[in-house]
């Protein structure tokens, strides 16, 4: 089994290291589905543990619709991703009926010639025909998808993931992500995938002031209590 720890910390990727994990997605705004994180945040988490690190190229809220000038922007970012020593990048586009856009293919084309893996991120469980989005993201050359099978959480959308990993799992990896935790790992895994994706934050529960957001740090136990739950080979 490979695990991928999502988060937004050099902590959260020196701790996914510790404990077994093989690669993170690493963000920033977790709070909003994730955001492209900092040259400086890419380059400390490379440099201080031995995982992989896979890096969201998402650079505004609220979906994932994107113009030209917006396509511009993400190609700088993957160039960056690449020169801060990352692994691979995470990104979807869709058209604004929530299909698979076109536009993704010249993404996918520099981060292949950059030698970068590449993952379609959950932008697809919100496609309305996931059959024909799967086949597109596949012929447009994607190493990865990240999905919850269409539902708000991968044990919701355990059949739809069984489906895609027993038509398409020969074709492109699939992993399932969305409120995976140590009770339903294992569940989710007999799937057939065998790729799960997690985040592992808790708050501090301090207060803060002038709306500066929350703070939280890395969930070691949650990150060693999942991966236990499949031995010592992670199998």
């Amino acid at each position: 089994m490979i695990f991928e720890l999502c988060t937004d910390s050099v902590e959260g990727a020196i701790a996914a290291d510790k404990f077994g994990a093989q690669r993170i997605e690493l963000c920033s705004a977790l709070s909003f589905g994730g955001l492209t994180p900092s040259f400086g945040l890419i380059q400390q988490c490379a440099k201080k543990s031995n995982i992989e690190v896979h890096v969201m190229i998402r650079h505004k809220e609220g979906g994932f619709n994107y113009n030209l000038d917006d396509v511009e922007l993400m190609k700088k970012d993957i160039k960056a991703v690449k020169e801060a020593g990352a692994h691979g990048v995470v990104f979807g586009i869709l058209t604004e009926n929530n299909e698979i856009s076109k536009l993704n293919k010249g993404l996918v084309d520099l981060s292949r010639s950059l030698k970068l893996e590449v993952t379609f991120h959950r932008a697809f469980d919100f496609v309305p025909d996931c059959e024909r989005a799967i086949i597109q993201i596949i012929d447009m050359g994607f190493d990865r998808l990240l999905t919850s099978g269409l539902q708000p959480t991968a044990l919701q959308g355990l059949q739809l993931i069984k489906k895609l990993q027993a038509d398409h799992g020969s074709e492109i990896q699939i992993m399932a992500g969305s409120g995976v935790n140590a009770s339903n790992a294992v569940k989710i895994a007999a799937s057939g995938i065998n790729n799960l994706h997690f985040t592992a934050r808790k708050s501090l529960d301090t207060s803060t002031k002038l709306s500066m957001g929350e703070l939280m740090i890395t969930d070691n136990d949650k990150i060693k209590n999942i991966i236990d739950q499949f031995g010592p080979d992670h199998s």
